[in-house]
C-alpha cells in the first residue's frame, strides 16, 4: 500500500482506506482532473475537514496522496523528479479548497518554484454545481507581464481542457529560450539584491555586481532589486517573490542567480533547493574572479586557500551552487561519511596551503631585507580595482604589465624600478585592486600580497574620478588600509582619467581632496605626480 503525506493524525481507518484508493485513479492526459476524482476529492476533503491534495504524473497516474489541514497543504519533497532550465517538473497538482477561496498566492509560489505543469483547486461553486476547478499553469515569455497565467473558473463539464496540449505548447516555447541560452558563451545570470539600503546605493552596488559578473564571463540577463525593512532569514527576500524569480530565470533561460549579498550556507542552501538553480553570492563571485586571473604558484596559493576556506562551513549544501568550487580535493578514508571525508580533505589541504603561504611570506620577508640592503624607497601604488594603477605602472616605467577594462587584472605584486628626473632610483610595485566589502577569505589569503604594503615610504592611491562614485571608492580603499594598520604611511591622490571628466570638474575634485590629476596612459599628464613622488620619497628617506 503507498503512503500517505501529511497530515492523517485524527482521521478514521475507513477514511485513510478511501483516502489511500485514490492512488488507484488515473487521469487521461487531456483532463486537468476527471469530473469523478474532482467530485470524490471534494467529498472527502469535506467529510474530513482538511485539504487533500494529488500530484499527478504526464501518464495519468497518482504519484503522491497528501492530507493538510483546513488551510492547506504541504507539498513533500519532489527534487527526484527530472529538472531542467527548459523543462517543467512532469507533475501537476490537484488540491481542493473548504471554501470558495480560487489559487492562493501559495498554490501560485508552489507552481513557480516547483516549476510544475498545472496547479488546480476544486473549491465550492455557486449556483448549478457544488463544486469548480481553479487551475493556473507558468507562462513563457520575455518577462516583462504576469509570469503566469489563472484560467478561468472549469465547471465539471468543462475538465477536458486539452491539457496535455498546453503543457507541451509551454515546453515548446521554453526550448525556445533554452536553444537561445545555449547559443550564448558562458553562464547567464539574473544579479539579485535583497537590500535595506537606500534606493541609490542598492543599485549602485548592484552596478558594481554586474561588472563582476562581466569579469567572470558571465552574461547578465536581469536585475532584481527588492528592497524590505529586514531581510528574510531564510531566503532573503520573501518566499513569493522568489516564486517570481524563479519563473523569471525559467523564461529568460537563466541557470544562475547572483545575489549582491553575502549568504550563508543555510540560505544558499533554502534558496538553491527552491529554485532549483545554481546559486552564488558576492563573495563566491570574486573568488572565482580571483581563481580564473591567478597566474603565478603565490597567486593561485592564495586563491586557492581562500576558496576553501569559503567552501568549508558549506559543504553541507547539497546543490550546485558549490560545483566551482568542489572539484579535486584529497583521498577517501574507511569508516566515514562522504561529508565528512569531504571536510576532512578540505581542512588537510587547508594546512598544508598554510605552510606554503608561510613559506612565501619567509621568502618575500627576504627579499625585503635586500631591498632594504640597496637602500631605494619603496612606492605602492594602491587603489580601487579597475582605476587604472597597472597602466599608471606601465606609463611611468615603460612596463607591459597587463592592464585591460575590467576588474581585478592585477593578482600578483609587480615592482619595476624607475628613476626621478633628480637621478634618484625607486621601487614601485602595483599590488591586487581593493573593493568594497573585500571577502574576508580573501583578506587573509592575500595577506602576505598585502604586507608587500607594510614596506612601502609612500602610497599613490589612483582614483578613477570619471566613476560617479569614486568617493565611495576612497573609502572602502582607506577602510582596508586602517584593517591592515597602514593608514599613516604618506599618500598621494592620483586622480586618473581626468581626460574623461571636464577640467572644471578635475580641477574642484583636485582641490577638494588635494590630489594631482593625471591620464594613467598620457605621460605628458604625469610630471606633476613624479614631482610629488620624488619630493615625498626625499623626504621619507631624510636626503633633503
Amino acid at each position: 500500500m503507498k503512503k500517505l503525506h501529511g497530515n492523517t493524525s485524527g482521521l478514521k481507518a475507513d477514511q485513510i482506506r478511501r483516502i489511500t484508493n485514490l492512488y488507484r485513479r488515473k487521469i487521461p492526459p487531456r483532463y486537468l482532473v476527471t469530473p469523478d476524482l474532482a467530485r470524490e476529492l471534494f467529498s472527502l476533503s469535506t467529510e474530513i475537514s482538511r485539504q487533500i491534495g494529488l500530484l499527478v504524473n504526464r501518464q495519468g497516474k497518482v504519484d503522491y496522496v497528501i492530507v493538510g489541514d483546513d488551510k492547506h497543504i504541504v507539498i513533500p519533497d519532489i527534487s527526484h523528479y527530472r529538472t531542467a532550465a527548459d523543462r517543467l517538473k512532469g507533475l501537476k497538482c490537484v488540491h481542493t479548497h473548504l471554501d470558495k477561496e480560487p489559487l492562493t498566492r501559495d498554490d501560485l509560489t508552489d507552481l513557480a518554484l516547483l516549476q510544475l505543469d498545472f496547479m488546480a483547486a476544486i473549491v465550492k461553486a455557486e449556483g448549478a454545481h457544488e463544486w469548480q476547478a481553479h487551475a493556473g499553469h507558468i507562462m513563457p515569455g520575455d518577462g516583462s507581464g504576469v509570469p503566469y497565467k489563472v484560467l478561468d473558473p472549469l465547471p465539471p463539464d468543462g475538465l477536458e481542457n486539452g491539457c496535455d496540449q498546453i503543457i507541451d505548447a509551454i515546453e515548446d516555447e521554453l526550448a525556445q529560450t533554452g536553444v537561445l541560452r545555449k547559443t550564448d558563451r558562458g553562464e547567464r545570470a539574473i544579479l539579485v539584491s535583497v537590500s535595506t539600503q537606500p534606493r541609490t546605493m542598492a543599485l549602485e552596488s548592484l552596478a558594481e555586481l554586474e561588472a563582476l559578473a562581466g569579469a567572470s564571463n558571465i552574461s547578465v540577463v536581469d536585475t532584481v532589486l527588492q528592497q524590505r525593512k529586514k531581510v528574510d532569514a531564510r531566503f532573503l527576500m520573501g518566499r513569493g517573490k522568489l516564486g517570481d524569480l524563479a519563473i523569471l530565470a525559467l523564461q529568460k533561460g537563466v541557470n544562475l542567480l547572483i545575489f549582491d549579498q553575502e549568504l550563508n550556507p543555510s540560505q544558499i542552501r533554502s534558496i538553491a533547493d527552491h529554485v532549483e538553480l545554481k546559486v552564488i553570492d558576492r563573495t563566491q563571485l570574486i573568488l572565482d574572479i580571483f581563481a580564473r586571473r591567478a597566474r603565478s604558484r603565490e597567486g593561485k596559493l592564495q586563491v586557492e586557500h581562500a576558496q576553501l576556506k569559503y567552501l568549508l562551513p558549506r559543504l553541507a549544501t547539497q546543490n550546485t551552487a558549490m560545483s566551482r568550487l568542489t572539484g579535486g580535493i584529497g583521498g577517501r578514508g574507511p569508516g566515514e561519511t562522504k561529508l565528512e571525508i569531504n571536510r576532512r580533505r578540505v581542512r588537510d589541504r587547508i594546512a598544508r596551503l598554510e605552510k606554503s603561504l608561510a613559506a612565501v611570506k619567509k621568502q618575500r620577508n627576504q627579499q625585503k631585507s635586500r631591498r632594504g640592503k640597496k637602500g631605494l624607497p619603496v612606492i605602492s601604488i594602491i587603489g580601487y580595482t579597475n582605476a587604472g594603477k597597472s597602466t599608471l605602472l606601465n606609463t611611468l616605467t615603460h612596463s607591459e604589465v597587463p592592464a585591460r577594462d575590467h576588474l581585478f587584472m592585477t593578482l600578483d605584486p609587480t615592482s619595476r624600478r624607475m628613476r626621478f628626473p633628480r637621478d634618484e632610483e625607486v621601487i614601485i610595485t602595483d599590488t591586487v585592486g581593493f573593493i568594497r566589502d573585500l571577502p574576508k577569505e580573501l583578506m587573509v589569503a592575500f595577506r602576505a600580497t598585502l604586507e608587500e604594503l607594510e614596506s612601502a615610504d609612500l602610497f599613490v592611491h589612483v582614483i578613477d574620478i570619471s566613476n560617479p562614485r569614486y568617493e565611495d571608492h576612497i573609502k572602502a580603499v582607506e577602510r582596508i588600509l586602517r584593517d591592515l594598520k597602514l593608514d599613516q604611511t604618506p599618500m598621494i591622490y592620483a586622480l586618473n582619467k581626468q581626460d574623461r571628466v571636464a577640467p572644471e570638474t578635475a580641477a574642484n575634485i583636485g582641490r577638494s581632496t588635494g590630489g594631482i590629476p593625471v591620464s594613467a596612459n598620457d605621460a605628458g599628464t604625469l610630471m606633476p605626480l613624479i614631482e610629488a613622488m620624488e619630493e615625498n620619497t626625499a623626504h621619507v628617506n631624510g636626503h633633503m
